[in-house]
């Protein structure tokens, strides 16, 4: 089946949304630039918007104003009636659906960058949702294999029960970009955000001309759970990230490995029976989420050859 041809249509409507947390800045500082001269962007016959998500936030740098933006795109939120009443980020959700969805809607944007920044040593990041999308599979390869050396990892979080409700209502693909403090611009970390967007842009530009792209395969990281911190009978925090953990993200946790370490020096090791990678290991802004890191494990999608439906 890999050798079978996907044609698809063209992709005509791409935007790049920065500010989605208020505290990330490489998405806010690039957003700003290419709202001012967005030459690095356009790609003929492609209709590329950037766009400032959370405007409040940014204005603050502070994550988010009553709650998380990236959280609130589930129909529930989005189908409330628009009133003051309602949290800013249900509101701005509201605003962005309509603005850019809904997703499968004629008029909707095709393809929404997510720009985003982590505390977590997670280095360059796409975040995929659809394991069966040749489309997108396809662009990962190729971001992948434009950014090499320079690693890139694939996180998938399709999973039955684990709903982010971030890609629910318009077409988003989220961009994560770490380690980076919240409220701080690192140069590096800019210039890799910069080029996986300039990448993507290239992809897309060259599949809407026609370029037939041969079947592909990547390596992607697929979520399996969450894992909260050691609690105690209070509901507190009673053990950190062990140091052997600590910006360990994508590398291979075996069981038995230091996972915690309490104040009184006991070492809480990686249950369970088999390997795991783990991913945003103590992200600040997960703190409240009560998220520790998350388990993944490492498959291998393929992609069947692509073209646009051109003539």
């Amino acid at each position: 089946m890999t050798s079978c041809h996907v044609t698809e249509d063209p992709i005509k409507k791409v935007a790049i949304f920065g500010g989605t947390h208020g505290n990330e800045l490489t998405g806010v500082f690039l957003v700003k630039r290419w709202l001012e001269n967005g030459t690095e962007i356009q790609r003929t016959g492609l209709e590329v918007k950037p766009f400032i998500t959370n405007p409040r936030a940014v204005k603050k740098c502070t994550r988010y104003i009553d709650c998380d933006l990236n959280r609130v795109f589930d129909p529930e939120s989005l189908g409330k009636k628009m009133s003051k009443d309602l949290p800013y980020e249900v509101r701005r959700a509201q605003e962005i659906n309509h603005l850019f969805g809904p997703k499968d809607n004629e008029y909707s944007y095709d393809i929404i960058f997510d720009l985003h920044n982590t505390t977590s040593n997670m280095g360059c990041t796409l975040i995929l949702e659809d394991s069966r999308n040749d489309f997108l599979i396809q662009m990962c390869h190729y971001i992948k294999t434009s950014l090499a050396p320079l690693p890139c990892y694939v996180y998938l979080i399709e999973h039955p029960s684990l709903k982010y409700a971030t890609t629910r209502s318009i077409a988003k693909y989220p961009v994560e970009v770490g380690p980076q403090p919240q409220g701080v611009l690192r140069a590096d970390i800019l210039d890799q955000m910069r080029k996986m967007i300039k990448h993507a842009l290239d992809f897309i530009h060259n599949f809407n001309e026609g370029e037939e792209f041969p079947p592909c395969a990547i390596e992607v990281y697929k979520i399996m759970e969450k894992v909260d911190y050691p609690r105690n009978e209070n509901g507190d925090i009673a053990a950190i990230i062990h140091p052997n953990l600590q910006d360990q993200d994508w590398k291979p946790l075996h069981p038995g490995d230091p996972v915690f370490l309490t104040l009184d020096g006991k070492i809480i090791p990686l249950g369970g029976g088999s390997t795991v990678y783990p991913v945003f290991v103590n992200e600040a802004a997960y703190y409240e989420k009560k998220e520790a890191f998350a388990k993944a494990t490492k498959l291998t999608l393929n992609a069947r050859s692509i073209r646009s439906s051109l003539p």
